[in-house]
């Protein structure tokens, strides 16, 4: 049986309710009886006003009026489209205005696997893919790093890993540190300005950027089309250690070498000391024992070369005593002493002129005659 209705109990003090003041105690009842809860549904509907999103849940029998304030929508890493099946949380409520029951949404995520995340991920790549950012050259890392600089939270235990590994396989290295928020509002900014930043250090030899593991929505940063851009256009070797083996952002497809971890991307950056130790003493001992043999592989070259020196001075010096020979007994043929050897004479006067022709001699004229060993006086008799 119906209860009786009080009509006079039902007025307001002043009389009857305004139409504002019930919506008023509508919203507090609402609001005092239902809890926040997840809500599964279809999006219809969907509007965009000034960042805030406004939309309906549907299933097959109902639909209810949703909004989703620009402050929680800037947390969903892609808008919904229509039609996309979700989950949303958030508080139920009136909206007074129109006195319209709905859903406040806080979060939002789809109900296929990797959610609105995924679906960002996905044209965040088909983006860097059609630009070609995805298949560019790959900046081999250095040998020998005198400059790392490392992009990740100050406070981190991934920053403690890289400083802890690097410390022990290469010393040597200097460790830059640009602390930034990996997660949570205004994170991407910083991130983005801090590789802005690696860019323009002109020490820096290699860079390594990232953060320990955490939810999807933790590495939600650096799935941002804007930081791995940022990441792209950093002139040295980047190494992405973002999360987990399993976990695979866009910073990973952009960066110059991925890395499963940050301990191992400080591996990846830094040679071993030990190993370069050894190699430098196996080093040496090839470089001695090259050395013993080229001193030697000198010395026979030296002594071979010695060998056909003397050889080629020695058949030099006999064909020169051969020239000489010969030229010798040239001389020797044209010499008049060889002419007085074969038993000629000369006869000269006293002044020396020699005496060619029977005219220049006269009767009673002294000659001296030169003979091959010496000179004999004489006289013309006729």
């Amino acid at each position: 049986m119906d209860r009786p209705i009080d009509l006079f109990g039902a007025l307001a003090p002043e009389g009857a309710w305004s139409v504002s003041a019930v919506n008023r105690r509508a919203r507090a009842a609402v609001e005092g009886t239902l809890e926040p809860l997840w809500v599964e549904g279809e999006i219809t509907g969907l509007k965009d006003f000034g960042g805030n999103w406004y939309f309906s849940l549907r299933d097959s029998l109902a639909q209810v009026r949703c909004v989703m304030f620009r402050d929680d929508a800037r947390r969903v890493p892609a808008a919904p489209t229509e039609g996309m099946k979700v989950y949303a949380f958030g508080r139920a409520t009136v909206y007074e205005k129109r006195g319209e029951f709905q859903l406040a949404v806080a979060r939002l995520m789809s109900t296929e696997a990797g959610g609105l995340f995924r679906l960002a991920f996905e044209r965040a790549r088909a983006a860097l893919a059609k630009e070609g950012i995805l298949d560019r050259p790959r900046k081999p890392l250095p040998r020998y790093p005198r400059w790392i600089v490392v992009v990740t939270s100050a406070d981190g235990a991934a920053l403690r890993d890289i400083i802890a590994v690097a410390a022990r396989r290469w010393p040597v290295a200097q460790i830059a540190v640009i602390g930034t928020r990996v997660q949570g509002d205004g994170a991407v900014d910083e991130v983005v300005r801090a590789l802005q930043t690696v860019a323009r250090l002109t020490k820096a030899d290699v860079a390594i950027v990232g953060r320990g593991g955490g939810s999807k929505e933790d590495l939600q940063v650096f799935n941002e089309e804007r930081v791995a851009r940022a990441v792209a256009a950093v002139p040295v070797p980047v190494i992405s250690a973002v999360g987990h083996e399993t976990d695979v952002t866009l910073c990973d497809l952009v960066a110059d070498h991925r890395a499963a971890t940050p301990s191992a991307a400080a591996q990846m950056a830094t040679p071993d000391r030990d190993e370069v130790l050894g190699d430098l003493g196996h080093l040496g001992v090839r470089l001695a024992h090259g050395l013993s043999s080229r001193v030697e592989r000198m010395e026979e070259r030296v002594g071979r070369t010695t060998d056909r020196l003397v050889g080629a001075v020695e058949r030099r010096l006999e064909a020169a005593r051969y020239q000489l020979s010969v030229v010798s007994g040239r001389l020797d043929a044209l010499s008049p002493l060889g002419v007085l050897a074969r038993g000629f004479a000369v006869p000269r006067n006293g002044t020396g002129r020699v005496l060619r022709r029977t005219a220049d001699f006269h009767a009673g004229d002294r000659f001296a005659l030169r003979v091959v060993d010496g000179t004999v006086n004489a006289r013309v008799e006729n």
